[in-house]
């Protein structure tokens, strides 16, 4: 009988083309980054971008996001994917497709103006072993902006609203056969998951509850215990205090003017704050910049507290 990974090889390539060659193996954590050659707020599909069209300042972006490429280079492996014109939201790379044990959850965007980034990034990842899981056109993902996994890599959460379907979330979670818990956000500012929810390693959930609907809140509250919550309020959420980077006991994130960074500390986190303003512009902030390509057991190691 084939294994589960070999049926899936064949299911996403094609019976004409089955490649047993292994899928990467990764024993630091690493992730993909794509550089912002040809970043700038083009359109607008999210109320962040809303009064910030071409208000992005290359120069400062790339100033930026070199800031956070050093900081994740300290301690993880970091791979570059090209940067293409006509594509000016890939630096969000996250936002393309959800990786883990090798196999890689391709998104398939809401929005036409990021479509072509899904070719860019299958291609990447194909060339570099992994295991390519389309989802359908008509049902739309948006990758680890609306589906991630939690700190051990067991269980999925995914979010449905504005961008991503609620039929997505089982067909993503069928590459992996885990189990998945879906909630509802139900406020537009937050319109991907990872800008108000983020499991952090040690079992602990950086969230913003106004974003979800009162179901969502309860299974997150019995997922995680009130001494693993930490709460941001709506000043700290706008800010993006949630779409941090979390690699182990290290947190790269936006500066918020609270005393979030404080609380992190107190948990035994080592809080890296980035300037990151022309991103934000876009809608988006440090996690939304690197997608994780190592599994949760090797980016959180020696996240444990």
């Amino acid at each position: 009988m084939l294994s589960n990974t070999t049926s899936l090889q064949i299911s996403a390539l094609g019976s004409s083309s089955i490649d047993f060659s292994p899928t990467p193996q990764f024993s630091r954590p690493t992730y993909l980054m794509c550089p912002p050659q040809w970043y700038d707020v083009d359109y607008v599909i999210n109320p962040w971008m809303a009064g910030n069209l071409h208000r992005p300042s290359r120069d400062v972006a790339f100033s930026q996001w070199k800031e956070l490429y050093r900081a994740l280079q300290l301690v993880a492996d970091v791979r570059l994917l090209h940067a293409r014109q006509g594509a000016p939201d890939m630096v969000f790379v996250a936002h393309t497709a959800l990786v883990h044990h090798g196999i890689a959850a391709i998104s398939s965007f809401a929005h036409t103006e990021r479509q072509p980034e899904e070719e860019h990034v299958r291609e990447w990842l194909q060339d570099h072993g992994f295991l390519v899981w389309d989802t359908p056109r008509e049902t739309a993902f948006e990758g680890e902006g609306d589906i991630l996994f939690d700190a051990e890599g067991k269980r999925l959460w995914a979010a449905h609203g504005s961008r991503t379907c609620l039929q997505s979330h089982r067909h993503v979670a069928d590459a992996w056969h885990t189990p998945v818990t879906s909630l509802h956000l139900v406020d537009p500012r937050f319109y991907h998951l990872d800008t108000c929810f983020a499991p952090l390693a040690g079992g602990y959930l950086l969230y913003f509850a106004g974003a979800f609907d009162a179901c969502s809140i309860e299974k997150i509250e019995a997922a995680y215990p009130a001494s693993k919550r930490i709460a941001v309020t709506e000043a700290e959420a706008t800010q993006f205090a949630c779409n941090v980077l979390n690699v182990g006991r290290t947190i790269m994130m936006s500066k918020v003017n609270s005393n979030l960074r404080d609380r992190l500390s107190g948990l035994g986190f080592d809080v890296v704050e980035l300037a990151l303003s022309e991103f934000l512009r876009g809608g988006a902030s440090a996690k939304s910049l690197a997608l994780r390509l190592s599994d949760t057991s090797v980016t959180h190691a020696n996240g444990e507290a």
